[in-house]
């Protein structure tokens, strides 16, 4: 599930905190950029910050990053022994804490378990800025009557996974004759950007797609400038890559409805969204 925790861009609003979208998948969960205030989006959205597995700050912003020094003291204060690995541009900004692993981000593999895996890519924004891309691994589905029919049950399950073959009554069989993989789930996160050759290439086919928005089409030039996009570009992108869901996040605080800047968004890719505060996506498997 996604829980977008501040959807705005810059400075908060009455209605939208700084950036942070929480993952969770399975027993893990994960913080994506952690603007002031987050902690209490947490409380208030009902993301259970106090088992964050790891945080992941696009970039040295203070609107994306100063909600981390909050957190790791409220943390402090409560004992906290779980290790917490924080990934970061520029590690040399935490002080120590003992729970606390601090690892400089770069472009490629940044975490991996046996269900998943998270790698960094640069962006168009200032310098050391990143987008982040979650893919969960293709998962082994069996045609379970025909593998029971030709006495596959049981142990043999597994046993046919972890070998890709077991003999049953004096047959080999091989595990792509009974099974098919389902492809794993891709999301990707832009943080701040424009439009990149990189950032198509690695949002190529994701499911989801959560894209900087943060000026209107009127203010293309603006944006270009300060390396920002709009819901044109943003759309842009999604159709290009070819996503199935476009989230439109990080909006500037000069617009009070984001269904402006969804609008704008639909009208060149129509399945587009536009978070807000306490957003939240459930993602089938997960």
């Amino acid at each position: 599930m996604l829980f977008f925790l501040g959807t705005s861009g810059g400075m908060p609003t009455k209605s939208r905190n700084l950036p942070a979208i929480g993952l969770r998948y399975r027993n893990f969960l994960f913080l994506f950029d952690c603007g002031e205030g987050t902690q209490r989006q947490c409380m208030k959205y009902s993301f259970p910050y106090g088992s964050i597995d790891a945080i992941f700050i696009s970039h040295s912003h203070l609107d994306h990053f100063l909600g981390v020094y909050g957190l790791l003291e409220t943390f402090s204060l409560t004992h906290r022994t779980k290790p917490l690995s924080l990934f970061f541009p520029d590690k040399a900004r935490f002080k120590r804490y003992s729970f606390l692993n601090v690892k400089e981000i770069s472009d490629g593999p940044l975490l991996e378990t046996s269900f998943f895996t998270i790698s960094a890519f640069p962006v168009e924004h200032e310098k050391n800025s990143f987008g982040f891309v979650f893919q969960e691994k293709d998962k082994v589905k069996f045609y379970e009557e025909k593998a029971k029919s030709l006495g596959i049950k049981g142990p043999l399950f597994r046993e046919i996974q972890e070998k890709g073959w077991v003999v049953v009554n004096n047959r080999k069989i091989l595990l792509e004759e009974v099974s098919w993989l389902k492809k794993g789930k891709k999301i990707v996160y832009t943080g701040d950007c424009i439009p990149s050759s990189r950032l198509l290439a690695e949002a190529k086919g994701a499911d989801i797609l959560i894209h900087d928005c943060t000026f209107s089409n009127a203010l293309k030039e603006e944006a270009e400038k300060r390396k920002h996009s709009t819901p044109e570009m943003a759309a842009t992108v999604a159709k290009k890559a070819g996503v199935r869901l476009l989230i439109l996040t990080h909006f500037s605080p000069r617009y009070k409805d984001e269904k402006e800047l969804e609008k704008e968004a639909k009208e060149l890719f129509p399945n587009s969204i536009a978070a807000h505060d306490g957003f939240t996506l459930k993602i089938d498997g997960f």
